[in-house]
């Protein structure tokens, strides 16, 4: 009778066992089967609503446009960004040579060490329809289509992809291409691909997200020029 007792136990363990690990795979099965599914649009929104800050390094490369019998000559630089929604960002650019561009929540900020020349602008005229508004200053989808027609497009390199087209026909810009990368139910920003006016691009990657970290703070956008720059407000 005891073994008996022993033998049911040991089955009903192994079921309970078998059920957990069922039920364990089918939620995995779903959260991979919803990644695969999320359409660009989604991947943004979720970025937008759950990332209230970030850093990152980024990398970024500027191709001119190629005139016809002329080969493309790409500029490379790379740093650090970062931000704190809805008004705050950074870009410390490293290499090959300093350069620092701020959005302190009222001014945007381009210090140019080498020229010592600090260009200083009212933050809402110049970011309403910029590439920096898609990604630090957005809360939702809702903010950026009233600068923005977005466009979802095809999964490329295990990226979600939206393209970015400002309203106003005066923008800098022509277009913004914003790839996405949704894993374990988290969407991290990793490129934007940003054609210009005059037809210039700009592919921006970034690696090392980390979305919401502990340690940034509104004093770190804090920008004051150098003493002995020149200060130009256009």
């Amino acid at each position: 009778m005891a073994s008996a007792k022993f033998w049911c136990l040991t089955v009903t363990r192994k079921l309970f066992c078998l059920l957990r690990f069922k039920h364990a795979l089918q939620a995995c099965l779903l959260t991979t089967a919803l990644q695969a599914y999320a359409g660009g649009l989604e991947s943004l929104e979720l970025f937008l609503k759950t990332a209230h800050s970030g850093r990152a390094i980024f990398s970024q490369v500027v191709t001119p446009p190629v005139k016809a019998g002329q080969t493309a000559r790409s500029k490379k630089s790379s740093g650090v960004f970062v931000f704190i929604r809805p008004t705050r960002f950074r870009f410390d650019y490293q290499k090959p040579y300093p350069l620092t561009l701020v959005a302190d929540g009222t001014m945007l900020w381009w210090y140019d060490v080498d020229l010592a020349q600090v260009t200083a602008r009212s933050q809402a005229q110049a970011l309403s329809s910029s590439p920096a508004a898609l990604i630090a200053t957005a809360s939702d989808l809702a903010s950026l289509q009233k600068e923005f027609h977005l466009q979802e497009q095809s999964e490329a390199d295990g990226l979600q992809w939206v393209q970015a087209t400002p309203k106003i026909r005066e923008s800098s810009v022509q277009s913004v291409r914003i790839g996405l990368r949704v894993e374990g139910g988290v969407s991290n920003l990793e490129k934007l691909d940003i054609l210009d006016a005059m037809g210039q691009r700009s592919v921006i990657s970034f690696e090392y997200f980390d979305a919401n970290p502990k340690n940034l703070s509104p004093s770190q956008f804090v920008f004051v020029p150098p003493k002995g720059v020149d200060v130009v407000r256009p």
